[in-house]
Parts: C-alpha cells; sequence; structure tokens
C-alpha cells in the first residue's frame, strides 16, 4: 500500500518486512489459505537481555530488603556494614501502606476501563481542568503542616506549569478530544484489548508485590537518615526500575492493541480480517519484539514529556527574540530525538517486526512526507491521557500518605511519592489503551487516507479540514519569518 505521495508503509502484503522479519495478520500470511506465514527476527536483544538481567537482579535484592525486617529486626546482620540503622521498625509497618496504593491504583485503572465506553470524554475533561487545583491543594497542604516546605513550593510550581501548558493549548482541546472520542469508539468495539489490559494490570500488581516488600523493608530499616541521603538514593533508583518495567508493560500493551486496531483499520472487512489476530499481536510482542519495547520504553516518555513543554512555551512566546531563538534550538534538539524515539514506532513494531529506531525513523519519516506531521503536532492527546495518568497516580500518593500520617508521619513523603508512582503505572496500563488506537489511527491516515475514510467518513473529513488549516498555518508562519529576516537583512546593509 502507498499514500498519494508514493511513500510505502506496508506494501501489499503487511507480512513483508524489508529487514526480514515480518508481520502477523497480513492477506498473505494469516488469512488461512495455507501460505506460511513469515517468521520474524528477534530485534534489540542485548535491551531484552538487560531487562531481564535487571528484573532477576532486582527481585533478588528487593528479597533481601524486605526479608531483613521482616517480623525479625535486621535478619541478616546488615547494619554491619554501617549503611543500615538498628531501628525496631518491621516491613509489615509499612507494607500496607503499599497494599492500599495499589488496590487504588488498580481500582481507578479498572474503573476507567469499565467507564470507557460511556464516560471517557468526560473523566479525560475533568481531569484536565482538575490536575492544577489538585496539585495546588496539596501544595498548600504541605506549606499547612510545616514539616514539607520544600515539597509546597515543588507542587506550587507544579501546579503553576500545569496551568500555563493548558492555557498554551485550550484552542487544541476540541480537536485532541475528537480524536480521543473516536479511539475510544475503536478500543470499546474490540472488547478483547480490553482483556488484555486487565490481565497485564495483573501483572503488574503481582511485580509491585514484591518491589513493595522491598521498598517496605528500605523504609523500615530507616537508610539514609545519618548517611547523606542514601535512603532517598536507593529508592530513586527502585523507582526508575519501577518506571522501566511499568513503561515495559505499558508498551507491549501498546504494541498488541495497535497492531490489532492497526489491522482491523486496514482489512476493513470481518472476511478479510486474519484469524487469531490479537493472539499473534501477543505471541510477537512478548517474544521477537520485546527487546525493541524494553529499548523504547527507557527513553520516548522522556522525550514526549520534554517535547510537549517546549511546543507549549516556544508557542507563547511572541516577539521576544532571544528567548525564541533558545527555545528554538531546544525545539530541533528535541524534535531530532523524536526522529529515534516515538511512540509512533509501536505501531510499526506491531505490524512489521523491525526495530526500535527503524521503526520510529520510518513512521516520522512517513508523517514528514505526507505532511501529517502538522496534525500530529497539534494533536494534544498524548498529553490529555499522561494528564490523566498523573491525577490517578496523585489520588493513590494521597490515600496511602494520609495513612501514612496517621501511623507515622516521618515516612510520608517517602510512603506518598512511591505509591504514587505505583498508581500512575496502574492507570497508565488503562490509558495506553486509548493512546494505541490513536497512534494506528495517524498512521493509517498518513499511509491511505481512504483507510479511515472507509471507517468513519465524517471523522475523515474533519481530519483534513484540520490538516488543512494547520499546513496553511505552517506556510503563513513560514513566509513571515522569511520577510522578517530579509527586512533584518536589508537594514543591516
Amino acid at each position: 500500500m502507498t499514500d498519494s505521495k508514493g511513500h510505502s508503509f506496508s506494501s501489499e502484503s503487511p507480512d513483508n518486512d524489508q529487514d526480514g522479519g515480518g508481520r502477523s495478520g497480513g492477506s498473505g500470511g494469516g488469512d488461512g489459505s495455507g501460505v506460511s506465514e513469515p517468521t520474524r527476527n528477534w530485534r534489540d536483544v542485548f535491551w531484552l537481555l538487560v531487562f531481564v538481567s535487571h528484573l532477576i537482579a532486582l527481585a533478588l535484592g528487593l528479597g533481601v530488603l524486605g526479608l531483613n525486617r521482616f517480623r525479625k529486626t535486621d535478619r541478616f546482620n546488615l547494619t554491619k556494614y554501617g549503611y543500615l540503622q538498628n531501628r525496631k521498625d518491621l516491613t509489615e509497618d509499612y507494607w500496607p501502606f503499599y497494599a492500599v496504593a495499589g488496590g487504588v491504583g488498580a481500582a481507578i485503572g479498572w474503573a476507567w476501563l469499565l467507564l470507557l465506553g460511556s464516560r471517557a470524554n468526560q473523566m479525560m475533561k475533568v481531569s484536565v481542568h482538575i490536575l492544577t487545583t489538585y496539585l495546588a491543594v496539596i501544595s498548600v497542604l504541605c506549606f499547612w503542616s510545616h514539616q514539607f516546605p520544600w515539597w509546597g513550593v515543588v507542587f506550587a510550581v507544579w501546579a503553576g506549569l500545569q496551568f500555563l501548558y493548558v492555557i498554551s493549548v485550550i484552542d487544541r482541546l476540541p480537536f485532541t478530544m475528537l480524536v480521543l472520542q473516536k479511539a475510544v469508539q475503536m478500543v470499546w468495539s474490540l472488547p478483547e484489548v480490553m482483556r488484555v489490559a486487565y490481565a497485564f494490570m495483573f501483572i503488574m500488581l503481582l511485580w509491585m508485590g514484591i518491589w513493595s516488600f522491598g521498598v517496605a523493608g528500605v523504609v523500615a530499616a530507616s537508610i539514609g537518615n545519618d548517611n547523606g541521603g542514601l535512603g532517598w538514593l536507593l529508592i530513586l533508583g527502585l523507582s526508575v526500575s519501577l518506571f522501566w518495567t511499568g513503561a515495559v508493560l505499558c508498551n507491549t500493551v501498546h504494541v498488541i492493541v495497535s497492531g490489532t486496531v492497526f489491522l482491523v483499520l486496514y482489512h476493513g472487512e470481518a472476511e478479510t480480517m486474519p484469524p487469531k489476530l490479537l493472539m499473534k499481536s501477543l505471541r510477537y510482542a512478548v517474544t521477537t519484539s520485546f527487546g525493541s519495547i524494553c529499548y523504547g520504553s527507557l527513553f520516548t516518555a522522556a522525550i514526549r514529556t520534554l517535547r510537549w513543554e517546549i511546543r507549549g512555551i516556544r508557542s507563547k512566546i511572541g516577539s521576544n527574540e532571544c528567548l525564541l531563538c533558545c527555545v528554538d534550538f531546544m525545539f530541533h534538539l528535541v524534535e531530532t530525538l523524536v526522529r529515534f524515539f516515538n511512540k509512533y514506532a509501536y505501531v510499526q513494531i506491531a505490524v512489521t517486526g523491525k526495530n526500535f529506531n527503524h521503526s520510529a525513523r520510518d513512521a516520522w519519516e512517513l508523517f514528514q512526507s505526507t505532511g501529517v506531521e502538522a496534525l500530529v503536532a497539534y494533536d494534544c492527546s498524548g498529553a490529555v491521557l499522561l494528564m490523566c495518568t498523573v491525577l490517578g497516580g496523585l489520588v493513590t500518593g494521597t490515600c496511602a500518605g494520609c495513612w501514612a500520617w496517621i501511623k507515622t508521619s516521618d515516612r510520608v513523603i517517602m510512603v506518598g511519592s512511591t505509591a504514587m508512582l505505583m498508581g500512575m503505572v496502574l492507570v497508565g496500563l488503562a490509558m495506553v489503551v486509548v493512546e494505541s488506537a490513536v497512534t494506528s489511527i495517524y498512521i493509517c491516515y498518513a499511509e491511505d487516507p481512504l483507510l479511515i475514510h472507509r471507517w468513519d467518513e465524517e471523522f475523515f473529513n474533519q481530519m483534513s479540514e484540520t490538516l488543512h488549516q494547520r499546513l496553511q498555518h505552517r506556510s503563513r508562519r513560514a513566509s513571515e519569518v522569511l520577510t522578517h529576516n530579509r527586512l533584518d537583512f536589508n537594514t543591516q546593509v
């Protein structure tokens, strides 16, 4: 299949891959005609080994840290190394706080999935507008307690940045909500992908049980009170590990769902749909493509967040040329990174089985060559879903933190911050289902707009109109910059 500019994404068979891999569900191999499916090569195996090794080593370390104070203080006599204090606190004193965090986070995630078909748009709108207020309230409470003034400053600054970002993109929200509504409509018509999200949330809860056991042991040992914050350093390392693990599971769901949605849009009619579509996507995601998922999960979230913030600032700078020059430098630097690390790579991984960097580059070149990049840049669906995820994490952290405040106030921040991360990971597993559909819709529109036209003609017309407006806007802006530069040159001469 080719787009109107001759850019090929999938060719005639969605199973062909120029790198020697294939992709599932194509008309060439998965239609039950007796033609064997092309095999896929394992991609980014190094990162697969790094991730699995990290999980094994971490599980052993967490087990030691948790058991060291489980029902007995300093079971393994770790105080002799000088980093642990011989306190009477036990792992089971703090583990229930994380059980609450896991329960609240899972409940919010499951509620989101259950209400996806009827209340998703309302929940997303509320999340966008209430997040700033929630952050401001937490900031006030931190100042009021007199124990956490620095955290009050952190949440106040966060609330201010959140408010400024929403103001900067307020004109984009109607189109964003339209895209999210159509993505929800697509996902709701595929109940099997919802079951995948439930299953991965359960897997994440199992891992969080092990993770929180070790973290509770760290908190109970009071590491770092007299050792320059070693406890916080260890908590930070464990949090980064949980973030990476959660991102890997989220992006595994992303690959499964986006591959399914893409092929549903690609084939259109149910008669041509390959059999066992979801199981094939699942099999590829957890085997040959898992290394690419592990690799991409390390970088994509941070780069996407930085890109959203820079775009928001850039759109509101005005005529301050010095500041605009600095922001433009950062913007082009991030745009270069986005070329090799973007969430649209997961659709390519799902459908073609390429490695992560190759998939990200191909997806971005497809957007650039067709002009759809202007539409992708205008859309804020990823930021809206992130706000929902952060709000879910804040609610989770608040619940665990309030209980910790009642029981032992000197460990509130340590418990609350880690509980917030747990909540964000669990809610993110629910949000990624919708985000996967969004990425698949844009890839399909860039590859062949008629795929979207066949699925929803009215939505196709709205996307085409918005794309036309964005391209006109960019053309006018480029002309203004060119004219301004010419005037500056003539003035200097």
